[in-house]
């Protein structure tokens, strides 16, 4: 639909005449007090509170009890020629009280420092892993998951990662998504991971520069199972179709800015909408996740496989709430959304505060555990500082807190809130949750996600250079875009198409062209938390010229692969076309 999203129905109106932040704020003075460690006293306090206001407003909930799979740092620290530098080992790095400490010749790799958000999974070390085996590997930017199993898989028998600020982000190295299963426990870390800050690791630098000198890489976790709380309320509506709104309540240190500010949104969220719920078409459902800091999603993954059915034949779609309302965060420049939610989501935000938004594609993080479900699911982050305010302030790209470089630190302190801006966010939540809720027809157009797919078979024709097909996958995708203009303008015709069987179309599409467009496993798995393409089956297309220029003997079992992995995707594109010509 190129058409505006309908808004400004008098039940969206009386749902924004009721915004405050109150209830919110008194949550983020609460949790001022709480660091709030998956599993431990203080998480289950932040729970508690969060269930006691729900039962103060009378707002019906569930509160699970996981059992979750977690790593919590707990210290770490670089030694070399007499010197040792306060460090912080990321969730899941190895822990050498249990190892034994390593010793080992270090090498410094350079790395380009991030350029955006966008960057801040990949690994931008290129042609150096002839160099890492057996030496503590010494490089800047974050310890991220594809960085770390690369330097591993080289032979890198410890890994430093100079952060780019003057205090150590905490952080998760395992790429495993939620708890770890049989088949992919093997990819947990197996050597000690360590950050320090910038300084530190500079004079770290200079001192691997006058020679080969040997590093000692020292790191205390605690690893195993504890138990969480996870609360849900269910609002309910006319129907059983829900949309889910989500963000996790757990912390690193005292994690006002990420994410107690998101905790207060989603109850301001549930008392607006539980307030109001005898106008509400579609039911709504609102989750506090643990775990996302210390199990990589655990408390989303956990949800998404109890509930995996119930997900995939009633839920719409998934909202993520993640640091909204930060200090100076006045800008919508860099918003994630899937491109069928794109119309909802500009006009959400324009509507609500006069703002143009500028969409970034999701990324693999924050609690997206639904993919393979195939739930369209929009934002991740909200407002942010302006780039230009940003630039001027010194701050480099970080994963919350609105930009803020307190995000993931002993800094992200009550100050990183803004009351003005968390109300601000709050409308734009409230204007595209109502839309979804109570439009006629949902507010989702496939034909943007059939155009980003479209745009990028012609990139993989490229990057392939002519060494595989591409043809009838790109077929099977315009052929399902003309299906989809006749669906369209079918449901924009009074009568054309019964309302209901249009919806669960519109569902339907999602679960097939979601896991198409973002996922690269099978249904009902997690991709690990890696970074991936458009269409992301096809990915390996990347990897045939630089093959090909090394005259490998992997090149043809990777075609092979390939050839498989467009077949997959072409005959996505064909179910998806049949569905609509089946109803039409």
């Amino acid at each position: 639909m190129t058409e505006r999203v309908n808004g400004g129905s008098d039940a969206e109106r009386d749902l924004l005449s009721d915004v405050s932040v109150d209830v919110g704020w008194r949550l983020i003075e609460r949790f001022s007090s709480l660091v709030r460690e998956s599993g431990m006293p203080d998480e289950h306090t932040a729970a508690d509170y969060i269930v006691s206001e729900l039962d103060r407003l009378g707002i019906g909930h569930a509160v699970y009890e996981p059992e979750l799979y977690l790593s919590l740092p707990r210290s770490g620290s670089v030694a070399v020629e007499g010197n040792e530098y306060r460090a912080k080992p990321p969730a899941f790095s190895v822990s050498t009280t249990e190892a034994g400490e390593v010793t080992a010749r270090g090498v410094y790799l350079e790395a380009p420092p991030m350029r955006d958000l966008g960057e801040i999974f990949d690994d931008r070390h290129q042609g150096s892993d002839e160099v890492v085996r057996g030496k503590v590997v010494v490089t800047n930017g974050y310890a991220m998951p594809s960085t770390v199993g690369r330097f591993e898989e080289a032979g890198a028998v410890a890994q430093v990662y100079i952060n780019p600020g003057s205090n150590i982000h905490w952080g998760i190295c395992t790429p495993i998504w939620g708890t770890p299963t049989g088949d992919n426990l093997r990819f947990k870390p197996r050597t000690p991971v360590v950050a320090v800050n910038r300084p530190d690791g500079e004079a770290l630098v200079l001192t691997l520069a006058r020679g080969s000198v040997a590093i000692t890489v020292r790191t205390a976790l605690d690893e195993g199972w504890y138990r969480c709380k996870l609360p849900v309320v269910t609002i309910p509506g006319e129907t059983d179709e829900f949309l889910l709104v989500h963000g996790h309540y757990d912390s690193w240190d005292v994690g006002i800015g990420d994410n107690a500010v998101g905790d207060a949104t989603l109850l301001e969220l549930a008392r607006i909408f539980h307030a109001h719920r005898g106008r509400l078409r579609r039911s709504l459902k609102i989750a506090w996740w643990p775990g996302h800091s210390t199990g990589r999603y655990a408390g989303s993954t956990w949800f998404a496989d109890r509930f995996a059915l119930d997900l995939r034949k009633y839920c719409v779609a998934a909202v993520n709430i993640d640091s909204p309302g930060c200090w100076q965060a006045s800008a919508f420049e860099d918003v994630m959304w899937m491109a069928e939610a794109d119309r909802l989501c500009r006009d959400s935000i324009a509507d609500a505060t006069g703002e143009e938004a500028g969409r970034r594609r999701p990324i693999r993080a924050g609690d997206y555990s639904f993919n393979q479900i195939g739930l369209t699911s929009f934002f991740m982050l909200l407002s942010g500082i302006p780039d230009e305010q940003r630039k001027d302030l010194g701050f480099y790209p970080v994963g919350g807190c609105g930009g803020n470089i307190a995000w993931h630190t002993e800094d992200d302190l009550p100050d990183v809130a803004n009351r003005q801006y968390l109300e601000q966010d709050l409308r734009v939540y409230v204007t595209a949750i109502a839309r979804v809720l109570n439009s006629e027809i949902l507010p989702f157009d496939h034909r943007g996600a059939v155009d980003e797919m479209l745009d990028a078979v012609a990139e993989y024709e490229v990057a392939g250079r002519g060494m595989v097909d591409l043809s009838v996958l790109q077929d099977e995708l315009a052929s399902l875009r003309k299906q989809l203009d006749r669906f369209y303008a079918a449901l924009a015709e009074p009568g054309a198409i019964d309302t209901a069987v249009g919806n669960r179309t519109i569902t339907e599409l999602s679960r097939i062209l979601v896991p198409l467009n973002y996922a690269r496993g099978a249904r009902f798995e997690h991709d690990p938390a890696l970074p991936l393409g458009t269409i992301p089956m096809l990915n390996d297309i990347g990897e045939l010229g630089p093959c090909a220029d090394s005259r490998s003997d992997r090149l043809p079992f990777l075609k092979a692969g390939i050839v498989r992995a467009v077949n997959r995707a072409a005959n996505s594109a064909y179910e998806a076309a049949t569905l609509i010509r089946r109803l039409m």
